[in-house]
């Protein structure tokens, strides 16, 4: 069974980065065909996409987001990251990892609270 799981900071400044981590287990980010995503809902508002990377390496962003975000992988730790610069309080949110398409998901992590604060 694929478990996804998301670490890192609940608590990052104005204008600093946010990253975040999601380590997958019973299954591999390399498996053809899959999309690992990101995704976020901010406080009383609704599912947000912020990106994904694909099976092969390629990523694709949120035109919205497309110029703070960056998304990486690691294959050795079955592991892939989320980098978002810049962050005001606007991006408070609790972030999800998920895995499957582009738009539908198969796997989802629990989520994780962020809170953008001085």
């Amino acid at each position: 069974q694929v478990q996804l799981q998301e670490s890192g900071p609940g608590l990052v400044k104005p204008s600093q980065t946010l990253s975040l981590t999601c380590t997958v287990s019973g299954g591999s980010i390399t498996t053809n065909y899959y999309y690992w995503s990101w995704i976020r809902q901010p406080p009383g508002k609704g599912l947000e996409w912020m990106g994904a990377i694909y099976y092969s390496g390629s990523t694709y962003y949120s035109p919205s987001l497309k110029s703070r975000t960056s998304i990486s992988r690691d294959t050795s730790g079955n592991q892939f990251t989320l980098q978002l610069s810049s962050v005001t309080p606007e991006d408070t949110a609790v972030y999800y990892c998920a895995g499957g398409g582009i738009t539908e998901y198969n796997y989802w992590g629990q989520g994780t609270q962020v809170t953008v604060s001085s």
